[in-house]
């Protein structure tokens, strides 16, 4: 599990200073310190029931684009360049849109950002945390 927390001492930060996002997989038990579970896959998990996936919402819109999912295949050694495409991805209005509402979320309570991706290191979920954690 990925869990970043802001730095407090720097401008905007601090003001956002109790904000959690965290990263979690959808096969892990859900914790009572999860707060608000959102799915940020763009395809639904296999072997989990729409009724037992213990998420408050799903979010497809801020996932990455299906090209661009299926180029990154999770390879690790192309996370880096996955990454800065999916960043600039989510400069797309939809994205963006998306982008604003988990952000209104995590001000809220904990954010936590669930996915079915084994490696939530190298995943969209990790990606998305951290921009979270930026200045807009």
């Amino acid at each position: 599990m990925i869990h970043v927390q802001p730095d407090t001492k720097h401008g905007e930060q601090a003001v956002r200073g109790r904000q959690t996002v965290q990263v979690r997989r959808i096969y892990d038990e859900p914790s009572a310190g999860d707060g608000v579970r959102v799915l940020v896959d763009r395809v639904w998990p296999r072997g989990i029931r729409k009724d037992a996936a213990a998420i408050d919402e799903w979010l497809k819109d801020v996932a990455p684009s299906t090209e661009l999912r299926k180029w990154y295949g999770h390879v690790p050694e192309k996370f880096a360049q996955f990454e800065a495409r999916y960043r600039d991805e989510l400069e797309q209005p939809a994205a963006r849109t998306a982008l604003e509402h988990l952000r209104t979320l995590a001000k809220r309570d904990t954010l936590t950002l669930v996915t079915a991706t084994k490696d939530v290191d190298h995943s969209q979920a990790a990606v998305l945390a951290r921009r979270l954690q930026e200045p807009q």
